[in-house]
């Protein structure tokens, strides 16, 4: 079963760009947006399992500016 997950990345100042080139890139990421808000980014991906999607974020926290993240899963 794919689980669908909504990233909402928040990064430093000027980062968000950057970020979103790279979380794009990632395994199971779908798109990724540099977006106005309260979040700088948001990442949609496709994945098969929880442990996948805890890696991902894992993995997204050691990219350069981003700052904390928030996980919308979508079963």
């Amino acid at each position: 079963m794919t689980v669908s997950v909504y990233i909402l990345i928040q990064t430093k100042i000027g980062e968000a760009w950057n970020v979103a080139k790279k979380v794009v890139e990632m395994r199971g990421v779908k798109m990724a947006h540099a977006v106005t808000g309260i979040y700088d980014v948001i990442a949609y991906a496709e994945l098969d399992t929880l442990e996948e999607i805890k890696n991902l974020i894992t993995e997204l926290h050691t990219l350069k500016g981003v700052e904390k993240t928030h996980t919308a899963v979508s079963f």
